[in-house]
């Protein structure tokens, strides 16, 4: 099915790894110009290099720590230098925080930080060229509802939920549309370092219809529907996959 992407630019933060990266591809492989940006240069020219095998869209990489007070204002200038003008924002970049219940609230303000504060700012620096355009594509990365302990993480992408709703009922009059991707537990490094081998294959045959964890391709093929014009019609959502395991009636 051709997505109708071609020819379009996109911005997805933390694309050096994992499942950044991973949609990050598959956007370049259907067409789009995309600028990639992480901390890890080496990991983000390696990433130039794999997509240059692919035989996608060469993509712009951008060196910048995504959690520095300026962070969301240069990636954005970034992005409007380089790509001239923005179809399609990807908001990815994050990490795993557990905590116990009694925690540093160093840790709490980092984590919030880096999964939300900075989401909503690079957005918001992207809002009036958006609006000005009539048109774009905002995708939020979030977590699973599923926990039992505290993860600062989760408790941010649930926040990201709500915000993308409310942002959703307001742009849509300038077609801008607002998702969320929900993955579940997908092989990358961030997850593996929680289940060794064996965790893996007993949780995964107790918890997961599908018997496994997913692999990125799974979340990249949904980002690429989700942002692209084949979604016309779909904004304010929570798309998840997950292999089933998800319970919660909604």
């Amino acid at each position: 099915m051709d997505l109708y992407l071609k020819g379009k630019t996109a911005v997805v933060t933390g694309a050096s790894q994992g499942l950044g990266r991973a949609i990050a591809k598959e956007l370049a492989i259907e067409g789009v110009k995309v600028l990639v940006t992480a901390r890890n240069e080496d990991l983000l020219n390696s990433f130039k290099d794999e997509v240059a095998a692919a035989g996608g869209v060469e993509p712009v990489t951008f060196v910048q720590d995504f959690v520095a007070p300026d962070g969301p204002q240069k990636i954005a200038a970034a992005a409007l230098s380089s790509l001239g003008h923005v179809d399609i924002l990807v908001n990815n970049a994050g990490r795993s925080q557990p905590l116990d219940v009694i925690a540093p609230e160093e840790a709490w303000v980092e984590s919030m930080t880096l999964d939300f504060d900075r989401h909503r700012q690079l957005t918001q620096q992207l809002l009036p060229h958006f609006m000005e355009r009539k048109q774009a594509a905002i995708l939020n990365l979030t977590s699973t509802y599923e926990l039992r302990t505290i993860n600062v993480s989760a408790i941010a992408k649930a926040a990201i939920i709500m915000w993308s709703k409310q942002l959703s009922g307001q742009l849509g009059k300038y077609g801008i549309r607002v998702n969320c991707l929900q993955p579940g537990l997908i092989d990358t490094g961030n997850i593996r370092r929680f289940f060794s081998g064996d965790e893996r294959r007993e949780f995964a045959g107790r918890e997961i219809p599908l018997g496994d964890f997913g692999e990125p391709q799974d979340i990249a093929n949904m980002a690429a529907f989700l942002v692209s014009p084949r979604a016309r019609y779909i904004t304010g959502t929570v798309a998840v996959v997950d292999g089933g395991m998800r319970r919660s009636p909604f």
